[in-house]
């Protein structure tokens, strides 16, 4: 059986956590390996991709097998792209030199876009985080306006009672003393 370029599983339960090895094509998923290329974590936004670019680029040049998602995991770090060039270099229909400008210029076009979406990640989790705020505060003001009218309609109230309670003391005061007079 060929080798195999495949994901092996660590991590916790619901929180996985790859490493990209070679392995015999006869090998289980998390046994023997030949030898440890990087690692790949999905949980992180955009996915965390460390690999070491030149012995994945040997391997898939002596014929390992990757797998379905690290053939994508390869492909979006530009080892299959590496491949490709070096084959035209091989065959001479490009140079060495022209190899190296475009897959360069497409590492530098792959970083920026990488770059543009960590951005607006950052920027959606910041204006998500002021939006709950500005949210916060205007349930808070609300809350404090309710709590203020109950405590002034409470105020008044007891000021009411107070009132008709002293009404109705100086009405039995008199009471109480008009008769005294007759």
């Amino acid at each position: 059986m060929p080798a195999r370029i495949r994901l092996q599983r660590h991590g916790k339960k619901n929180q996985p956590f790859y490493h990209i090895v070679v392995a015999d094509g006869r090998a289980p998923r998390d046994g023997k390996f030949i030898e440890k290329l990087g690692t790949y974590n999905p949980l992180t936004n955009p996915a965390t991709i460390d690999l070491n670019f030149d012995r994945a680029v040997e391997w898939v040049k002596n014929g390992a097998q990757p797998s379905d998602t690290v053939r994508r995991i390869l492909s979006y770090k530009g080892v299959l792209l590496r491949r490709h060039l070096q084959i035209g270099v091989e065959k001479g229909a490009i140079s060495q030199e022209t190899a190296d400008v475009r897959f360069n210029e497409w590492l530098q076009a792959k970083e920026a876009k990488i770059n543009n979406k960590k951005s607006d990640v950052e920027n959606n989790a910041r204006n998500t985080r002021k939006a709950r705020l500005e949210a916060e505060k205007k349930a808070n003001e609300t809350k404090a306006a309710a709590v203020a009218a109950k405590r002034q309609a409470a105020a008044e109230a007891a000021a009411a009672a107070k009132a008709e309670a002293e009404a109705a003391a100086e009405g039995e005061a008199t009471e109480t003393e008009a008769p005294a007079e007759a």
